[in-house]
């Protein structure tokens, strides 16, 4: 039995016998119908069926319906449904929860002209290429259901959330990470006096190996640095400059860096200087 139907495309119901809310998604499967309704469970337009299994994350959708513009909530859905197909198709269950109620104030800041602004953007586009693609098709499907224009910043927001949605990790450690990176860029530019151009191979090779270092750091692998001793005499201001950003990861993350990495890390850093 129908319970809510968020657009044409996505609607709640109550299945029998367990009396237990999914959530249907198939295209037009919500035209024409009202609450109270039935559609049987085999139902040729049914493309996708979701039911949140955590009760936390239940209550909180069931607060997010009666807060939020239903409308949001089903294209949020059809976002998550995309997510699916074309990412991966185990998802975290909280995105049902986070990407609505993070769609709906977006909406409302940019209905009355607040700026949305994004620090990260660069960071956000070069970390998560897949996802920050996935998030302009998404954009480009609030527009399509909103009369409103989604920035670019805004697109990197989305894609912070559909990469949390797929690695499962919440989308504040997912800024916390993106944050630290950028910090970390910053860091490296005032120490080398350069600013390394966001659309250069440098940048996104700088980019790719901090994140993948910094995620071992906070998966605690141990990496083998066979030329560490040598780096630290030859490379001494690389070596240096990556102490101090060891020391920024620490701090951040309250982690410990190993050195077998701060040796990496002054090795990528050498091919930064500007004379090299």
């Amino acid at each position: 039995m129908i319970q809510r139907i968020f657009n044409n495309n996505v609607v709640l119901v109550h299945e029998p016998p367990s009396n237990v809310e999914i959530i249907l998604l198939g295209k037009g499967i919500g035209f024409g119908k009202k609450i109270g309704n039935t559609i049987s469970g085999d139902h040729a337009d049914i493309e996708k069926k979701f039911r949140l299994e955590d009760e936390k994350h239940i209550k909180q959708y069931r607060s997010l319906m009666n807060q939020v513009d239903q409308a949001v909530i089903g294209i949020s859905e059809e976002i998550i449904a995309l997510i699916s197909r074309e990412i991966g198709p185990v998802v975290n269950e909280h995105v049902h929860v986070a990407l609505p109620d993070h769609i709906h104030f977006a909406i409302q800041r940019l209905r009355n002209n607040l700026e949305i602004v994004n620090p990260f953007l660069f960071e956000i586009q070069t970390l998560y290429p897949k996802e920050f693609t996935l998030a302009q098709k998404a954009a480009d499907m609030i527009t399509d259901n909103f009369p409103i224009h989604i920035p670019e910043s805004e697109v990197g927001f989305l894609a912070l959330h559909i990469h949390s949605a797929v690695s499962h990790i919440p989308v504040a450690k997912a800024v916390q990470f993106t944050n630290i990176i950028s910090e970390m860029v910053k860091m490296i530019e005032e120490s080398i006096s350069t600013t390394i151009e966001r659309d250069s191979i440098d940048y996104v090779r700088l980019i790719t190996h901090l994140r993948f270092a910094v995620e071992r750091i906070r998966q605690n692998k141990s990496i083998k640095n066979p030329l560490l001793d040598r780096i630290k005499i030859t490379l001494p201001d690389s070596y240096e400059l990556a102490v101090k950003l060891a020391q920024l990861i620490s701090e951040r993350m309250d982690v410990v860096v190993p050195e077998d990495e701060i040796g990496y890390i002054a090795m990528h850093l050498f091919r930064l200087q500007p004379d090299k």
